[in-house]
């Protein structure tokens, strides 16, 4: 029994009846690029190319004794590459197809390139399936690959051989291959997102950088390279770095042989015949498995290995991590008051360091780790010296910067500002990835005459000012910081008593699908409504909550109520939403956490599908058992979200372990998403990068309908924001926002 031709080779015989074709001529593409135009369109598609290659030779060795004729064509139809059988590839050229050929049915008829291009789909054409005589002789086996994430089309891949060597199973086979295909450029192009934010991460560090090609020609040099080595940029690029006198050996070392240098001495002599020191890293970069390149960091330690010639190393510095120690560094901030008050200095300012949640991983990991820590964060805060700067390990966690000769007030705040930055990158120690961030207090010296002792205690009042704002952050210590100090002791008094007197409420803000504009979710945001000082956010509170341990109590007390009201909107006949929860690393760490919250679940009689619960990037990556509390989490039935992402420690390796539901941008990246390129490519990559994990991305802090219209361009599914509504009550929410009752 004769099987019934498909409809669409049915029509593209119809077609070729139509505009005259004769069947037992040969037609030739009317479209045949030449030698140069073939060349440019695959070195456009080279890396697209080297893929299907690899798959394809792999086809052809598994076949090896089949006479089988493999062909590569671009989305436009132009064949771009032949391999196989030569009696059958010598057979095709002879009729005039050989690579360069554009395939149109117009020009060639009823042919397996155009099909499946048009079909979009694995397509066979067998024997007479084909429209002219000379390839009814064969069999051809035709189907498209492309770009997954986004459907982009790039191309075809075709099986061509004698009749008699028909089989079904070669279109099975040739679709597995165009489905490793599809993988491997997807993973490359995954892989190129990621190497963006790596570049962006680079342009914000202060030390000096080198990057090269393959071949050793600098390809960027930054601006603290130029400083440290006295070289212009526009005298460096294009030159072979592997024949410099001082790095030439190790960026050698690094192409021909792949090797890695860290913290290499480098001395050199300057443009003014002084001696430069630095620290040196080199390593290779890859692109995919192929060497691209390399990389290579110093900076500049030369007064730090001055004083090391200079001063006793044991008596003045630290044995743990190498820094000047706490006699050292009093002993400078003495010098240098005296230096003002001789009229020689203009500035100076200190730097008050204390890790956060440092006694965490000492009580986790064990003091040894512990130990190794504060070894790398010193390494890191090191990179941060400035020509003038000292830093010194007061004991324990804590560490400070001397300040020294600098023109404007605000370098201070600026260092404080990269040092929280540095620290937001993790920590390899033992094997371990760690996390911490600082609390950092600063303090420039007066007009008036202070003793070093004096200076030093604002700097630490400031740094627990910083800790008791939320961590994480620096407070510039001011006249007015003890009396702040004294209304915070006041406030952790009375807060003792909010919960049970019932003062705190919740207000919600509403959370907006982008593709409908409907309501689709709130977030619970705690309120105390303070007797004497009014109503109060949380940045006034939630940190004494967190130093007293009322913290674990105000969140289950947050929970259960955001849980009531969610379902009392549904009982009143409003439209079923989500509500997300914050909830705080120590109610997170808890023992009883997945049994708390499926209790409130029970009481409340919430369906666990309209409950999200929000934790930070640090609580989801720094702990062994959240991976165990979220799964169970995930059982109830709950939404996972990370909160602020992209401002913890921009590690996004943990991602594609933890089942995460929703990734909140932070509303930082938000404000300046339409004035700094940096940040719009960070949220274009975090959207893409969450899409592809399957997960759904909010962005927070959309304040104008500028944000709105980028973040819809960028493909983000819902928003919030002041632009649609600052947080509500629970009445105003139900006034405002009708959608949620029919």
């Amino acid at each position: 029994m004769t099987q019934k031709e498909p409809a669409f080779i049915q029509e593209s015989k119809r077609l070729c009846e139509a505009a005259g074709m004769n069947p037992e001529e040969i037609p030739r593409p009317n479209t045949i690029l030449n030698d140069s135009e073939l060349e440019e369109k695959r070195k456009s598609y080279q890396e697209i190319l080297a893929v299907v290659r690899f798959f394809s030779n792999k086809l052809l060795h598994s076949l090896k004794g089949t006479p089988i004729l493999v062909a590569v064509a671009d989305a436009e139809g132009y064949l771009l590459e032949i391999e196989g059988d030569e009696t059958i590839r010598s057979t095709i050229e002879q009729f005039g197809i050989f690579p360069g050929s554009l395939f149109k049915q117009e020009d060639t008829g009823t042919n397996v390139i155009s099909l499946s291009l048009e079909q979009e789909r694995p397509i066979s054409l067998i024997g007479t399936n084909h429209y002219h005589s000379f390839l009814q002789g064969s069999a051809c086996y035709g189907a498209t690959f492309r770009y997954t994430d986004n459907n982009n089309l790039l191309g075809s891949l075709s099986l061509m051989m004698p009749i008699e060597y028909k089989n079904p199973l070669f279109l099975t086979m040739l679709s597995q291959v165009v489905d490793s295909i599809e993988r491997e450029l997807l993973l490359r192009k995954q892989n190129r997102q990621l190497n963006i934010m790596n570049q962006i991460m680079l342009s914000r560090t202060r030390n000096g950088i080198v990057i090269t090609d393959e071949t050793g020609r600098t390809t960027e040099f930054n601006e603290f390279a130029q400083q440290i080595s006295g070289n212009t940029r526009e005298s460096v690029i294009g030159r072979n770095i592997q024949d410099s006198p001082i790095t030439g050996d190790y960026f050698k070392q690094v192409l021909e042989e792949e090797k890695t240098f860290t913290n290499e001495i480098l001395k050199f002599t300057g443009d003014d015949d002084h001696l430069i020191v630095c620290l040196f890293d080199a390593q290779p970069i890859y692109e995919g498995d192929e060497l691209a390149g390399a990389f290579g960091q110093f900076r500049d330690i030369t007064d730090r290995y001055n004083l090391q010639e200079q001063y006793n190393y044991l008596a003045f510095h630290d044995d743990l991590t190498g820094l000047p120690n706490r006699r050292y560094i009093r002993r400078e901030i003495k010098k240098s008051i005296d230096s003002i008050c001789q009229g020689h200095s203009p500035n100076l300012a200190l730097l008050f360091i204390d890790l956060d949640r440092f006694k965490i991983i000492n009580d986790n990991f064990g003091h040894s780790c512990g130990d190794s820590l504060l070894a790398e964060v010193a390494k890191r805060l090191e990179k941060s010296l400035g020509p003038d700067d000292i830093l010194a390990r007061m004991g324990g966690d804590e560490f400070i910067f001397l300040l020294r000769d600098f023109q404007e007030e605000a370098y201070a705040t600026e260092k404080a500002e990269m040092i929280l930055e540095s620290l937001h990158h993790p920590f390899t120690v033992q094997g371990d990835e760690l996390y911490t961030t600082a609390s950092i207090g600063i303090v420039h010296y007066p007009d008036t005459h202070i003793s070093a002792e004096t200076l030093m205690i604002h700097a630490d009042n400031a740094m627990y000012q910083a800790k008791s704002d939320g961590k994480d952050r620096y407070v510039v210590y001011t006249p007015d910081s003890l009396e702040n100090m004294m209304e915070e002791y006041r406030l952790e008094a009375d807060l003792r008593g909010a919960l049970e007197n019932k003062e705190f409420v919740l207000h919600y803000q509403p959370q907006i699908k982008n593709e409908t504009g409907e309501v689709i979710g709130v977030e619970a945001l705690i309120r105390w409504n303070h007797p004497k000082f009014g109503l109060l956010s949380p940045a006034k509170f939630i940190s004494l909550a967190e130093k007293n341990g009322l913290i674990t109590q105000i969140g289950e007390w947050v929970l259960e109520e955001a849980c009531i009201q969610n379902k009392k909107w549904q009982e009143a006949g409003g439209k079923p939403i989500k509500v997300s929860v914050n909830m705080s690393t120590q109610q997170f760490l808890t023992h009883n956490t997945v049994s708390l919250v499926e209790q409130v679940l029970h009481r409340t009689g919430l369906d666990p599908q309209y409950l999200v619960l929000e934790i930070t990037e640090y609580m989801a990556m720094e702990h062994d058992n959240s991976f165990h509390v979220l799964e169970e989490l995930r059982e109830l039935g709950i939404g996972i979200s990370i909160d602020d992402f992209g401002t913890g420690y921009s590690s996004l390796n943990y991602l594609k372990d933890f089942r995460i539901d929703y990734i909140k941008i932070d509303k930082s990246f938000v404000h300046e998403v339409l004035h700094d390129e940096n940040d719009a490519i960070i949220v274009n990559a975090i959207i893409s990068l969450a899409h592809n994990l399957g997960m759904q991305v909010i962005a927070e802090g959309v304040e104008t309908a500028e944000q709105l219209a980028f973040l819809i361009r960028q493909d983000c599914d819902m928003t919030q924001g002041y632009f649609f509504s600052k947080p509500l009550t629970a009445e105003g929410i139900e006034k405002s926002y009708v959608r949620l009752k029919d």
